[in-house]
């Protein structure tokens, strides 16, 4: 705080004990966390809230609030999750910009973007037959895409889902894990099952697994087919070698649609291989009806501290 600083007073409506606790959060953590975002200092009295920093930063708490007391109304608790986000779009001028007309549509939920840049990957998802996602963890890459996939089966506009995955050793040998080859890649692709199980649920996520309507399998398996009527994954194709890229783009059939997607900057390849990914961005920008989305560190939706750490490692490139 410094001598330029106003304070501003307002309430927020109607009274709501239960929707001002959920917004308060448990020790008013999330007053909190808005306090050091926006380098404001907040007081609250029941429905009154005080709001003291530059006119700018307040205006900034003042939306958040509004916008958090109007989500409190609804069962679920808010979290810290929530309000990091929220303060994201506030930061990026966002908050004006509707994101309705782009959300996903499952039976189970309604997923809305979060980033101009997944606004963006999600329209690129629906025009192109191949679309590319490249950027850092955390920034929704394979979850929307295992959404999208989803929507689109849901819809009729695919018959199956297929989600295919790298196996390359980070740091172990496969041949020293357990089990046979499909239980030794089973950790490689465990992100995916996790997707799948957050918005279809276990029960109902096994059984379109069991009726191979959802198939998730190791790159190599896809070697010598031609998948019609599909929406294809190839998550963390950072570790791709370019002959493998170029098996997987050349499987794409009548009525499909592929997504790639991958991080440039965590390639586990031994130091002698090129990334299939980084040569097919640079190889194929200019061929038609395909897609390339660029995430960075500010489209990052886990914890805040993600973000600082990814901007950390670009910086010290």
């Amino acid at each position: 705080m410094n001598g330029s600083d106003t304070t501003q007073l307002f309430e927020l409506s109607p009274l709501d004990n239960k929707r001002l606790a959920n917004l308060c959060g448990p020790c008013d953590e999330h007053l909190q966390q808005i306090e050091n975002s926006l380098n404001v200092e907040i007081r609250q009295h029941s429905n009154t809230f005080q709001v003291t920093g530059n006119p700018s930063a307040i205006e900034k708490a003042r939306a958040c609030l509004l916008q958090m007391y109007s989500e409190a109304k609804r069962s679920q608790p808010i979290t810290p999750e929530t309000v990091h986000l929220m303060l994201q779009h506030l930061k990026t001028n966002n908050e004006n910009q509707t994101m309705k007309d782009v959300a996903i549509h499952t039976h189970q939920m309604l997923i809305k973007p979060r980033t101009e840049h997944q606004k963006l990957y999600i329209e690129n998802i629906r025009q192109h037959a191949i679309n590319f996602s490249i950027g850092p963890a955390g920034t929704g890459k394979t979850f929307l895409a295992v959404a999208c996939a989803i929507e689109a089966l849901e819809q009729g506009r695919v018959q199956r889902m297929i989600f295919v995955r790298p196996a390359v050793e980070a740091g172990e040998k496969l041949g020293f894990l357990p089990g046979d080859m499909a239980e030794k890649v089973l950790p490689y692709l465990r992100p995916i099952y996790d997707a799948l199980y957050d918005m279809l649920g276990i029960e109902q996520a096994n059984r379109l697994i069991e009726r191979e309507t959802i198939e998730i399998a190791p790159l190599a398996f896809m070697r010598g087919r031609t998948l019609n009527d599909a929406f294809i994954i190839l998550d963390e194709a950072q570790n791709t070698t370019t002959q493998q890229m170029k098996m997987f783009l050349t499987r794409l059939g009548y009525g499909s649609t592929a997504v790639i997607t991958g991080d440039a900057t965590q390639v586990d390849l031994p130091q002698d291989w090129n990334s299939g990914l980084a040569h097919a961005v640079e190889l194929l920008s200019d061929i038609p009806d395909m897609s390339f989305t660029h995430f960075n560190a500010k489209d990052t939706v886990r914890h805040p501290l993600v973000q600082h750490i990814i901007n950390a490692y670009e910086q010290d490139q």
